[in-house]
């Protein structure tokens, strides 16, 4: 007898809990992962999350953006050199570190030398210095100014390979200012020359 209670107490506390789970269920719905497109009022919250995590106005170029800058302007002063010196006439490495007025300065020089029959030969040393000379903000683009000095070796050829200009054996010391500049309000992280002071 005892044991036809114990198994209707199992029963009823089976009931209950099916009941209860019924009704959570009822209550919360089911729920299997994300079945939809994003709202518009998502994009909205999560475009102003992107732009919160972007340096505020007064920080966007404070000392330790300009360490992380003066890096990358090495690099980029290293590839747009490096590239104007190969012999295939064209800017494929540096073509996205230069705005097109660059851009353009730099290929009709490269097709001047090519018309002449001249080619350069260019060894990059390395970059001794480099310090930023000054920083403008002109509403949202900011331009920053770099000193560099490097060492290179450097000469002009001509067709016969005799020497135009330079000294294939002798490292000289180069010094250019290179104008850079950035819209602070694109996510896009990247830097173009846009003028060279030299």
């Amino acid at each position: 007898m005892s044991y036809s209670f114990e198994y209707i107490d199992i029963i009823l506390l089976a009931m209950i809990a099916g009941f209860i789970f019924l009704r959570l269920r009822g209550i919360l719905g089911k729920r299997s992962g994300f079945d939809g497109k994003p709202t518009a009022q998502f994009d909205k919250i999560l475009k102003e999350a992107v732009v919160k995590k972007l340096p505020k106005e007064n920080q966007v170029f404070d000392d330790e953006a300009q360490k992380e800058f003066l890096k990358g302007a090495k690099i980029a002063y290293e590839t747009i050199i490096t590239d104007f010196s190969d012999n295939d006439n064209k800017l494929t490495t540096s073509k996205p570190l230069l705005n097109n007025e660059i851009y353009n300065q730099f290929n009709e020089a490269l097709k001047e030398r090519s018309e002449r029959g001249h080619y350069a030969e260019i060894t990059f040393i390395g970059i001794n210095s480099a310090v930023i000379k000054e920083h403008k903000k002109l509403d949202k683009i900011l331009n920053v100014t770099v000193d560099f000095i490097a060492e290179v070796i450097t000469c002009i050829k001509d067709k016969e390979k005799k020497i135009i200009s330079g000294d294939p054996e002798k490292i000289k010391k180069i010094y250019d200012t290179w104008v850079f500049s950035r819209d602070t309000t694109s996510v896009n992280p990247n830097w173009q020359l846009v003028n060279t002071l030299t």
